[in-house]
């Protein structure tokens, strides 16, 4: 077979400066290879119930920084797609995402821009600020509008830990909506299908200062309410020992709390729900 003398070589844009951003990048020289760029199937506009979808995730601040959190479930339609979906994920080492939406769609996304911000630490020689890695997301969300139109969304849930916020150094929390803009939400957020039941629950329960125990069963009791009020939310599954997944981010970096501390605290709360099946009350 004949081959070309230029065959396993890189291109010339590989050695050309440019953009710092690994997605525009792609977008300029391999549109195809970017998930956002995929031409869609046949039917899709008429049927996205056909995919499998994630929700609840949530995230809140505490003593120490900040946690995010999600259920396991992802649904397609009316049917249980998947039980123990993995819907949060380090993004480098003081950030985190965690998505609700189009399951596949959001894999490729968080991957993409897990490659996003290492190529522009390579390439500046310094991590984003936390602010700019929000910023970049947001961008990213915006080139899948055209597949968020037709029922394939993807909404992220950002935290960080900021070494360099005007209050001081703090965990901070940013939403996006399907046409990108970032939203710096305080104290605590939710997104998905169970989010106004989740959020519900943060508010009655969430205060300053909490430590990371406490921060931990008040996202496990959200998630808790939500999956009692809405179906694509999954609770703790005690028969097949598949619980929410919980991380943390402080100045320390990222952390996800072992699945022995997970299942510990999601049991207490099944037993207390025993006795109170519609949770805890606020604290005076």
């Amino acid at each position: 077979m004949a081959s070309s003398e230029h065959e396993g070589r890189l291109g010339e844009e590989f050695f050309t400066p440019g953009t710092s951003s690994f997605t525009e990048f792609m977008a300029a020289h391999r549109p195809a290879l970017l998930p956002t760029r995929r031409p869609l199937p046949d039917g899709v506009r008429a049927a996205p119930d056909r995919f499998p979808h994630g929700t609840t995730v949530l995230a809140l601040t505490y003593r120490d920084g900040v946690l995010i959190a999600g259920d396991r479930r992802a649904t397609m339609g009316n049917l249980i797609a998947q039980r123990d979906l993995e819907k949060v994920h380090p993004a480098d080492d003081y950030t985190a995402v965690a998505f609700a939406g189009t399951v596949g769609l959001a894999l490729d996304m968080v991957k993409l821009y897990q490659v996003e911000l290492k190529h522009f630490e390579k390439i500046e020689g310094i991590p984003m600020t936390l602010k700019a890695k929000a910023t970049r997301l947001a961008g990213m969300i915006r080139q899948n509008l055209g597949q968020a139109m037709q029922g394939l969304a993807v909404v992220p849930l950002l935290v960080g830990y900021d070494f360099g916020a005007p209050e001081g150094a703090r965990g901070r929390i940013f939403d996006f909506e399907v046409v990108g803009g970032p939203y710096e939400k305080y104290d605590f957020h939710a997104e998905g299908s169970g989010s106004p039941y989740a959020r519900g629950a943060l508010k009655k329960l969430y205060r300053p200062g909490m430590s990371r125990r406490e921060a931990a069963l008040t996202a496990l009791q959200a998630l808790y309410d939500a999956a009692d009020d809405d179906s694509a939310t999954g609770g703790p599954d005690i028969n097949r020992r598949i619980f929410p997944i919980v991380s943390v981010i402080t100045e320390d970096g990222f952390e996800r709390l072992p699945e022995s501390e997970t299942e510990e605290l999601s049991r207490e709360i099944v037993e207390q729900r025993r006795s109170r099946p519609d949770g805890p009350n606020a604290t005076p």
